[in-house]
């Protein structure tokens, strides 16, 4: 009895600097294990930063680590396009805001991207640039990309479209069906401006492998004087599963949703020991690895919403975003090769309490406390932000302590990445508000879009609650949180709750909570700074503050005192006026 036929594939690849002093060019492949070879297929990339690029290299190199990573972090039941192009507009977005911060230029970090990716019996090509991807196919070569490229003159042309060089993608995406024995060549125009068509044929005839002959293409290449980097990839089909691709994809995008678990009962391989939470949404559990040996954290969908897509992709979406951030401030999600046999992530388990824990047991913390949670709180936002990305949700819930004491931001489910379409949390979409009311920035219940200083006020009430056991604005914010409502609000000093506050501390808590994004810091290291080093514009001495900071409630008592003088004044007046009448 014969085993089924499986993908396999024989790879080959070159790339030098040529006649350049550095080579911008990248190239790389990644060929997983069974079961994410069924659902997710083998990648090979290929990328060229762009020669005037400021940080060619690394934009090159971005483009192909990011995508053969987050590839394989995007959820099973996604299809090919749809992971690819997802991926895509984030690196894009990220490659373009660092060419803007960093090197204040749009040609800051910019590379062409060619992407094959092979699943089951389909190809499937992204592709933006002038990098190729070609096809040898039963002796016929055929160029399956088309080069973004604006030709002025024989000797003048330009890119018009390249990963990084403007903030919305347009990406070339084609599916089509492989064959045993296609042969796939990845260039970059450093090899392909070089040899012709009928050359490269020749050379792809002749015997050896896929190393040897890529390097023959190379060499030939530079014999033709190429004065660019030369890169080139070669990927042979060499055996194909039987076409059942539809019936893989329907099953796994049509997983079932789990049963409500109960201690004791096993799901691949995780033993169910308790349940932790339950809303109408989800349910989170604590479970035993049986494989791994590891206590663990097992999410799972509200079978409520079985066949709600718009919740099932939330939930996917919330699962990818929180596996695209490796840091020791964040919830690690758990990957596994293993099958699923329904719908659920897992992510390590953290056997401390959450920060609104804390913050309940220690009613008067040191400031020193506060300032090593908020300086593990903002680490771990950097790590979203530097990945394009917004948490949006950050309160008091949503961080816990491990058993070592460090802090984690552990919830992913508002997170917006940039370039993405943004999937609106369940719990508000009917009103298209972001995150938790009282910690939620101003802008986002004005209908602005949310920035890394939205993210800075909800840190920033988190740290004045932490010190004032009290909300910065003295109450709740209003259930309607509209223009009107929010200009009614007014600071309320941190000594009005805690005398010991020093005023420049306040002073970096009132800037962090400014209802306007532009009083707010610039970046979450300088309100940190300022929570450490006393800030000259915030060392106001108490007496000289207005009495309205100083003391709310004697400042109220005065102004009503004086109400009172100037009515019964006036009343005076009518009096003696109506006397002598």
């Amino acid at each position: 009895m014969t085993n089924a036929p499986v993908l396999k594939v024989s790879i080959g690849a070159q790339s030098v600097k040529g006649v350049k002093e550095a080579n911008e060019d990248s190239v790389g492949a990644f060929i997983p294990k069974e079961p994410v070879l069924t659902y997710k297929g083998l990648s090979a990339v290929v990328a060229d930063g762009m020669s005037g690029s400021d940080a060619g290299k690394q934009a090159s190199q971005c483009c192909v680590q990011s995508f053969l990573a987050d590839y394989y972090s995007t959820p099973d039941s996604w299809s090919v396009k749809q992971s690819g192009q997802k991926i895509l507009s984030a690196t894009n977005s990220w490659l373009y805001s660092q060419g803007q911060q960093r090197y204040k230029s749009t040609k800051g970090m910019v590379s062409t991207l060619s992407i094959l990716v092979c699943k089951s019996t389909t190809g499937h090509i992204f592709h933006i640039g002038d990098s190729r991807i070609y096809r040898l196919r039963r002796g016929d070569l055929e160029q399956m990309t088309r080069d973004h490229v604006v030709r002025i003159s024989d000797e003048k042309a330009y890119l018009n479209r390249a990963m990084g060089i403007e903030p919305h993608l347009e990406v070339d995406y084609k599916g089509f069906p492989l064959e045993v024995g296609d042969l796939f060549i990845m260039t970059t125009d450093g090899v392909h401006e070089y040899i012709n068509e009928s050359e490269l044929k020749a050379i792809l005839r002749q015997e050896g492998g896929l190393d040897q002959k890529a390097q023959l293409i190379i060499d030939k290449a530079l014999g033709e004087d190429s004065d660019d980097n030369l890169s080139c990839q070669l990927l042979r089909i060499d055996e194909l599963p039987l076409a059942k691709e539809d019936e893989i994809m329907r099953r796994h995008a049509n997983l079932p949703f789990p049963p409500l678990l109960e201690p004791g009962m096993i799901l691949d391989g995780y033993r169910i020991e308790a349940e932790l939470h339950a809303s109408k949404r989800t349910q989170i559990y604590r479970a035993y690895d049986t494989q791994t040996n590891q206590t663990v954290i097992l999410k799972t969908p509200s079978i409520l919403y079985e066949d709600d897509t718009h919740y099932i992709e939330h939930f996917l979406h919330e699962e990818w975003a929180g596996k695209r951030i490796q840091h020791e401030n964040v919830l690690k999600i758990l990957g596994s090769d293993r099958r699923k046999t329904c719908i659920y992530y897992v992510s390590e388990y953290l056997r401390g309490q959450t920060l609104r824990e804390w913050i309940d047991g220690h009613p008067k913390p040191y400031i020193r406390e506060v300032r090593v949670i908020v300086e593990q709180i903002a680490k771990g936002l950097r790590a979203f932000h530097r990945m394009e990305m917004l948490h949006q949700d950050l309160k008091p819930e949503n961080i816990m302590f491990d058993e070592k004491g460090t802090v984690k931001i552990i919830d992913f489910g508002s997170v917006k990445i940039s370039g993405i379409a943004e999937v609106t949390p369940l719990e508000r979409a009917d009103e298209n508000i972001l995150g938790t009311l009282n910690y939620t920035a101003p802008e986002y219940h004005l209908g602005q879009r949310g920035t890394v200083k939205s993210d800075l006020f909800s840190l920033g009430v988190i740290t004045y609650e932490m010190i004032n056991r009290a909300l910065p604005f003295g109450r709740e914010m209003p259930e309607k949180p509209n223009k009107m409502n929010l200009s009614k609000l007014e600071y309320v000093a941190s000594f009005a709750h805690n005398a010991m506050v020093p005023v420049w501390i306040d002073g970096a808590l009132k800037k962090a909570t400014s209802l306007s994004p532009q009083s707010r810091y610039e970046e979450l290291s300088e309100f940190l700074y300022d929570l450490s080093n006393p800030n000259p514009h915030f060392l106001q001495p108490k007496d000289q503050l207005p009495l309205l900071e100083r003391d709310p409630l004697k400042f109220w008592k005065i102004l009503s005192s004086f109400s009172l003088l100037l009515n019964l004044i006036l009343l005076y007046w009518i009096v003696t006026g109506v006397a002598s009448s």
